[in-house]
Order: structure tokens, then sequence, then C-alpha cells
């Protein structure tokens, strides 16, 4: 957590004051001289400590991608040609993913004071959007085909569909550790995982055609890989859209951190509580805090280390502006979030 006395008189403030004549001095937490640790330091988001893995992924996935579509094109394969499109689209995806994870390491400006750290988010809105196409496309594609006895080559779309299996399963294993930190790995992780299904599903169906010269199977098949699809892309696109309109992160109780706030001795209100997530890994905190008219200016410092000991303690925070005020000030304000 970060903290920081600013030592600026404000004697145009009314209110500002405490215990006396003297004006106040609002107490803000934001990577000052007492100790507190700044956690957007060098500007490491989660999805940064990945990068290598990420580009492993790319080169899997790209590779694999021109066998699908060799394999779909001399198998006249729907189903194959759905895979590799949606292969298509998970390079495409954590392309995108490693380079907002780049973008967002350039230092802040007083112009983007958190830098392009959002910009990862956005990556993985335009994931999920991909995503949402592909699967429409493949749908209207099957719905086209339907009616229609279109031959096809078993034995090579279960070769190109095996290969495009085993190198899913080894670009999954590679995002494993990564996807539950970051947003970004995340989406690419769903897209490879629902990628192997669909290699699951077009190998099912090239066995069945291979055996029983039922091409509908390929048809049913795309169907089933638009349907592991959607479901995917609508996941990846509400956590993004739970970002951008800065809600408040799910491993944060915002009540409980009121209650915590409250807990340290001298606090006697808390207002304007505000948490929300910058990108992936990075949540912020922030909060007017009233402290008790009897404390003595000395004590700020004092009750500011221990209320971001006590947040650092309990919640993951990494980013936090606190500002004490006195009683008497904490009328002027008007309170967005009790």
């Amino acid at each position: 957590m970060s903290g920081e006395n600013h030592d600026h008189d404000h004697d145009h403030a009314p209110g500002h004051t405490f215990g006396g004549a003297h004006p106040a001095r609002p107490v803000a937490a934001d990577g000052g001289g007492h100790g507190h640790s700044h956690g957007l330091d060098g500007h490491a988001t989660a999805t940064g400590k990945h990068r290598k893995k990420l580009i492993i992924v790319i080169c899997i996935t790209g590779s694999i991608f021109f066998v699908q579509l060799a394999g779909a094109f001399i198998s006249n394969s729907l189903a194959l040609l759905a895979d590799a499109g949606h292969m298509l689209t998970d390079a495409l995806g954590v392309t995108i993913a490693l380079i907002a994870s780049l973008l967002a390491t350039l230092p802040a400006t007083s112009k983007r004071t958190f830098g392009l750290m959002r910009i990862e988010v956005l990556a993985a809105m335009a994931n999920g959007i991909i995503l949402g196409v592909i699967a429409v496309v493949i749908v209207v594609e099957g719905v086209r085909r339907l009616g229609t006895e279109v031959e096809v080559a078993a034995g090579p779309m279960l070769i190109a569909a095996i290969i495009g299996a085993v190198a899913n399963l080894i670009s999954l294993l590679v995002l494993q550790s990564g996807q539950k930190e970051s947003l970004n790995v995340r989406g690419a992780y769903l897209e490879v995982l629902g990628d192997l299904l669909g290699s699951v599903a077009v190998i099912i169906a090239g066995v069945i055609i291979l055996i029983t010269e039922w091409y509908i199977v390929d048809q049913l098949a795309s169907f089933a890989i638009a349907l592991l699809i959607a479901p995917r892309a609508y996941s990846l696109l509400r956590d993004v859209l739970r970002v951008l309109l800065e809600a408040t992160p799910k491993d944060v109780d915002l009540d409980q951190t009121r209650d915590h706030l409250l807990s340290v001795p001298g606090v006697v209100g808390v207002h304007d509580l505000h948490a929300w997530t910058i990108t992936s890994g990075v949540n912020a905190l922030s909060a007017h805090v009233v402290v008790d008219e009897g404390a003595e200016r000395r004590d700020f410092h004092e009750i500011l280390d221990e209320l971001h000991a006590c947040l650092g303690e309990h919640f993951d925070t990494d980013h936090c502006t606190l500002q004490l005020e006195p009683e008497k000030h904490a009328h002027h304000e008007h309170a967005l979030h009790s």
C-alpha cells in the first residue's frame, strides 16, 4: 500500500481546520515518504509477467492454423475449416494480448496518469468480439450447407484435427498458471480451451464419417464448435464490461473494507469509498476518512500508516488513495458513496 502526507497549507479551503486555528493538511495516499510501496511501480501488469508464454502460444497456434487450413481444403470439411478459423482468432487474439501488454508498460504522463494499462482490457474486449463473430460465421455457413450432400475426406480431416488437438493441449499447459492472474491471459486460455474442444469434436466427426459416411455429421460438428465459442465470448465480454464500468472488484467487499478502516483508533467515519480495477492484477481504492477531533496533528501519520497496514493485510488493493479529514470538515463533503 502507498501513503503520502501532502504538506501544503490550504488557506483557501473553508472547513480544513483541525483542532484550532491552524490550516489542516489533507493526507492522501499516493506513494510518499512513509514506507508505503506503490503498486504501480514499473507498470508491471499481470499479463506482462507471462509474455514468453504468449509468444510460445502464438508460434504454436499460428503454425497449426496453416495445417488445419490445408486439411480443411483437402478434406472439404466445414468443421475443420471452422476449427482452423477459430485457431486463427486464437493467434490474432494472443498477438493482441501480447502487444497490449507491451503498450501497458509505457510510462504514465500528465495526460495519461495510469499510462496505457487499460489497453489490456480493451484487448480482452477485442478477443471477446472476435470469438462472437467467428461463432456467428460458423453457424451461418453450417445452415447454408444443410440439405446438401457435401462429401468429406475423413482421413485428412482426422490427421489435421489430431495435430490441432495436441497443439492446443500444449498451449493450455503453457497458459495454465497465467490465466488465473490476468484477464488477457485468461482470454487467450479460454480461446485455446475452446479450440481444443473443437478439435475433439472434429475428431469425433471424422471417425463417424470414416465409419458411416454420414457427411451431415460435419455440419453438426461445426455447430457444436460455435456453441462452444459463444458462451466463452459472453463470459469474457461480461468481465471486460465490469472493468470498463469500474465495478467493485470481485475479490473486494466494500462493507468489510469500511469496517476495517473504522476499526483503526482515531477513525470515526468513512465516506466516498470506491474500489475498481485499472487492469488485470491492479486494483485501486480511494476513500475519505474522518478523524476524531481529539486526535493531534502529529497522529495523522500514525493513523495513515495503520490504515494502509489494515488494507494491505485484508484486501487486494494495489493503489490506495486516502484523504484524512477532521470531523468538522466532513460536513462540507458531498459524498458520492457513503
